[in-house]
């Protein structure tokens, strides 16, 4: 089998054509892999349609970046500071494009990504009931047996993102930490991007196979990217930016602040190498000082 291992431009300019939905962004606050995201605006991707959940402020840089017409998300912004400043703009006045927003709840998005990865149009849910979340297109009322329900309907992507701490070349990935709904999207979408931290033998990968995150076959692309989801936190790896998320927020609040900080840390920016180095070996070094807790051993054996 040929090794998957490629760079990040092959593997956006491959697995991430105009007009893509993208799952990204699919743990939450944690394992974010920014790195894809900058790259996806150096190649001017446009007319992308994002899917994810909580998805911090790589939503936002996107939005800003004018790669973005369509969101289906639970929520849209900078966690640590408060709204996306692109996300608003683009909502209220349309730049830099109108943006059409399916709006759903955390466990809705999962349950819409889990259907699509059963074949089935929909998923039924008593969640959302009576609330305005429930109007969205995403939803359809149904009833069973006299009792209503929202049909959650499925969402595919064409490919889904997911950082991992380590994988093989064939794609075989270990992830561990709060992964979110990354599991659901993996299985929904039909090509899967991985951006691993580190890249492993097959049998380190096969040496702990639960913990195996996604079927190899579906895997299109192994990223090696140390400190790709850098400001978001890595388990085991590296600890969350808190000073990054403030500082992109103070400088996007106007469009010209969005574009300079553009230029300065994505257009000018060839790879993520040349990110951390812009962003210095101390402080990468404080929060790579992560304190050790190992799990216990596991035995396979029978």
């Amino acid at each position: 089998m040929a090794s998957k291992v490629m760079s990040m431009q092959q593997a956006v300019s491959r697995w991430v054509p105009n007009g893509a939905k993208v799952a990204i962004g699919l743990c939450l606050e944690s394992m974010i892999p920014f790195a894809v995201g900058h790259e996806i605006i150096r190649q001017e991707r446009r007319n992308l349609h994002l899917i994810g959940p909580i998805s911090d402020m790589l939503f936002d840089q996107l939005i800003g970046a004018g790669c973005v017409t369509g969101v289906e998300a639970a929520w849209v912004g900078n966690v640590s500071a408060g709204l996306g400043h692109c996300y608003r703009r683009a909502t209220e006045t349309g730049f830099p494009h109108p943006l059409q927003v399916t709006d759903h709840s955390n466990f809705t998005i999962s349950l819409a990504l889990q259907a699509a990865s059963l074949g089935v149009p929909f998923l039924p849910t008593r969640s959302l009931l009576g609330s305005d979340i429930a109007r969205s297109p995403a939803f359809e009322p149904m009833q069973w047996h006299g009792e209503p329900l929202l049909a959650v309907k499925a969402v595919r992507p064409d490919v889904a993102v997911v950082a991992v701490q380590r994988s093989d070349a064939d794609g075989n990935a270990h992830a561990w930490g709060n992964l979110g709904i990354a599991e659901e999207a993996v299985m929904a979408a039909e090509n899967i991007i991985l951006v691993a931290d580190e890249i492993v033998s097959r049998e380190v990968a096969l040496s702990d196979p639960n913990r195996v995150l996604a079927p190899a076959f579906k895997v299109r692309a192994v990223v090696h990217c140390p400190g790709g989801c850098h400001p978001s936190p890595l388990q085991g790896r590296h600890k969350r930016d808190h000073t990054f998320y403030h500082e992109y927020h103070k400088a996007t609040r106007t469009p010209e602040g969005m574009q300079q900080w553009l230029q300065e840390w994505v257009y000018s920016m060839p790879d993520r190498a040349v990110y951390l180095q812009k962003l210095g070996a101390d402080r990468w070094n404080q929060l790579t000082a992560v304190r050790s807790a190992p799990a216990a051993t596991v035995d396979y054996g029978w």
